[in-house]
């Protein structure tokens, strides 16, 4: 009788490599000066304690959603990849402000595109978003699963924010935009060499919208969206943010996974040409920059001209960075993120 010999062939692994980016912003600019009249705020207070000097909110004329501003960013990036929309086998879109309840954008984005039966995921990790996106893109190419993998980070939040004076504190900081990129597999050694990511949920509340949610209207009389239209008062449906609690804990995260990840590849600070991290607040990345002694030239931040964007902030900062030569052939690229949930996350890239 014959003996059964395990199959040892050893799967093949690929590197993961960007070759098209692209972005997209509303031309609607909303200054801080025109939040004071508003909001119980000015432009002083917002740059003081944020960096920001100006925003990108959507407006109802344009038609921009999540989805159709991640459509645009998604062609400008195949285009910049030489591909076209039937190269793409997989789609990832990253949002905490999709269009609809469910389904999710990516499917919405692979209707579009017309890319029919190919797989379409959603990511809803807030801030890091885009950081788990890249980083399920990247092991999906990395095992041969996909070959080009479409990954957005788009996001509209002008239309959830508290905007009368009682939300002054986080409806100055959030924007409206959407980034792009194509991740493909490559035989080169360069790319995507690590990815690192963590959460803790005992800080959910810190940084939430509890609702609208069915948990706030369990049981036919009490309906979850009847529970909003009637309490007008209600906050539980507006950003809530635990401000002291989320910066202490940022730049702590922020500096312990970009180590985590510099380490994991035998590198040091030293070694980093450009670092990006989450635009969520001028004063935590400068903090973080003092921390590894980063010169300016090592750091892009944009925060001054979009606000957070959450998901979408750090795929945009990438590819103006690069638009702008910040970025060269070989250079060591280091992408970080902290937000809701909390998560935390980072990208070791060699360009």
């Amino acid at each position: 009788m014959s003996k059964k010999v395990a199959n040892t062939k050893k799967l093949k692994m690929y590197n993961s490599k960007i070759i098209g980016l692209g972005h997209y912003v509303p031309d609607n600019i909303v200054t801080n000066d025109d939040l004071s009249k508003v909001l119980d705020t000015s432009d002083q207070w917002i740059q003081t304690r944020t960096g920001i000097k100006e925003r990108r909110w959507v407006t109802k004329e344009s038609g921009d959603t999540a989805a159709t501003m991640g459509l645009k960013a998604a062609r400008i990036a195949i285009f910049k990849a030489n591909l076209l929309p039937k190269d793409i086998d997989f789609i990832i879109f990253a949002t905490m402000t999709p269009d609809y309840y469910f389904p999710g954008c990516g499917v919405q984005v692979q209707a579009e595109l017309g890319i029919k039966d190919i797989g379409a995921l959603d990511v809803r990790n807030q801030c890091s978003g885009f950081i788990y996106a890249l980083s399920v893109a990247d092991k999906f190419i990395k095992t041969g699963t996909y070959k080009n993998i479409l990954v957005i980070g788009a996001e509209l939040h002008s239309g959830g924010l508290d905007k009368t004076p009682r939300g002054r504190d986080v409806s100055v900081i959030f924007g409206d935009g959407a980034g792009a990129l194509i991740l493909s597999r490559t035989d080169e050694n360069k790319g995507i060499l690590s990815t690192h990511l963590h959460s803790n949920g005992d800080y959910a509340e810190d940084l939430a919208v509890v609702g609208p949610s069915p948990r706030h209207g369990i049981g036919l009389d009490n309906h979850w969206i009847k529970s909003v239209q009637d309490n007008k008062d209600a906050t539980f449906y507006f950003p809530y943010m635990n401000g002291k609690s989320v910066f202490k804990h940022a730049v702590f995260k922020f500096s312990e996974v970009i180590m985590e990840g510099l380490l994991a590849n035998d590198l040091n600070s030293t070694d980093v040409d450009l670092f990006i991290p989450h635009q969520a607040n001028l004063r935590i990345s400068e903090f973080v920059q003092r921390q590894f002694k980063f010169k300016d030239n090592q750091v892009f931040n944009n925060i001054q001209k979009y606000g957070n964007t959450t998901a979408a902030s750090i795929v945009i900062a990438l590819d103006e960075a690069y638009e702008q030569g910040r970025i060269k052939d070989n250079d060591l690229v280091v992408l970080a993120s902290f937000g809701s949930g909390y998560t935390w996350g980072s990208i070791i890239i060699k360009w």
